[in-house]
């Protein structure tokens, strides 16, 4: 790890310890002292943009924490890096828990522990935050309260679990050229998966990137897939032929990698049509929309083993004009 990446997992070290106790009142203090006051926070639909400590923290933690009263947020990889265009990150993943006593988002308690993925990234300049994204995974909570209204997902749905290797929370670069090691390999396989329009499924190769026992941990509405072949069939065939034309906005996101580990962060990352057969259930309606896809890979003797992706999907149902939410109170409305 260089000088200036330990510097700032240090900076937001006691904003982490307060976040793992959830004092409100210390959180609060905490997220004062490392955001600017016009600090930009992109969160999952339906929270969006929020603009400094105060309103992130009522709009989006007061909430939680008054239907999570023991709400603690644990940490599965915590990296840092910098991106091309020298802008300085910390990513986390993890996952938000605690008992699930009142209704949160009119998603019905339950009264038991309940977990919540969350990825957020931290955008870093002269020591303070100036930008966060994030996506907390609602539909996760949605399905332990078994209040999910969509279609059921094709790939497995659990508690995701942290990096088979247990380092996620202890990165280090062997060497000065691991992290880039790290980071093309990922980058070269992007770059496959771009070729599927012209070339179809040979033409990505992914058999040269990913592991034979790779794991893809997708959000909760699509699930985890194992295997190359797993991949392929719980959620990239489905995801191809609903979205053909799909085309990546990386120049407008942000790659960085730690030893073993890459980042990537973008708010959207992708534009694409749902044409064809459509996708999560929904008619095809040619209706444009943009994706945000927060993920970290975690890669192994030149190949890719882990893959956490966390992707908005109630920002697409809400871009094609369904109400999750809504959907789910009328699902709801009569339990008791």
């Amino acid at each position: 790890m260089n000088n200036i990446d330990a510097k700032h997992k240090a900076l937001l070290k006691p904003l982490r310890q307060a976040l793992y106790d959830f004092d409100p009142e210390q959180v609060l203090v905490e997220l004062k002292k490392v955001l600017i006051p016009d600090a930009l926070v992109h969160l999952a639909f339906p929270f969006e943009t929020m603009k400094g400590a105060e309103q992130f923290f009522d709009s989006a933690y007061s909430p939680l924490v008054k239907a999570i009263p023991d709400l603690e947020r644990r940490e599965t990889i915590v990296m840092a890096g910098s991106s091309d265009n020298g802008s300085h990150w910390v990513g986390f993943c993890g996952y938000y828990t605690g008992s699930f006593e009142q209704s949160w988002l009119d998603i019905p308690a339950t009264g038991h522990q309940v977990s919540m993925r969350f990825h957020e990234f931290y955008r870093i300049e002269n020591n303070k935050v100036i930008e966060i994204q994030a996506i907390w995974d609602i539909p996760e909570v949605m399905m332990q309260a078994n209040a999910w209204p969509m279609v059921p997902s094709l790939g497995r749905e659990w508690h995701v679990p942290a990096p088979a290797t247990q380092d996620g929370l202890t990165i280090e670069n062997l060497d000065d050229n691991h992290a880039t090691r790290s980071l093309a390999l990922v980058a070269d396989m992007l770059n496959g998966l771009g070729k599927f329009a012209t070339g179809g499924v040979e033409a990505m190769q992914l058999d040269k990137y990913w592991h034979k026992r790779c794991s893809w941990y997708g959000p909760s509405g699509i699930g985890t897939a194992r295997s190359v072949q797993g991949f392929r069939n719980w959620h990239q065939i489905p995801f191809l032929n609903a979205m053909p034309n799909r085309t990546s906005d990386v120049e407008q996101g942000y790659f960085f990698a730690e030893g073993e580990y890459v980042g990537f962060t973008a708010w959207p990352g992708m534009s694409m049509h749902i044409s064809d057969g459509g996708w999560l259930g929904i008619a095809p309606a040619n209706q444009k929309i943009t994706m945000r896809s927060l993920d970290f890979w975690r890669c192994e003797n030149g190949l890719i083993r882990e893959n956490w992706v966390l992707v908005d999907l109630l920002h697409v149902y809400h871009q094609l004009g369904v109400d999750v939410l809504a959907r789910m109170r009328e699902f709801n409305k009569a339990r008791r």
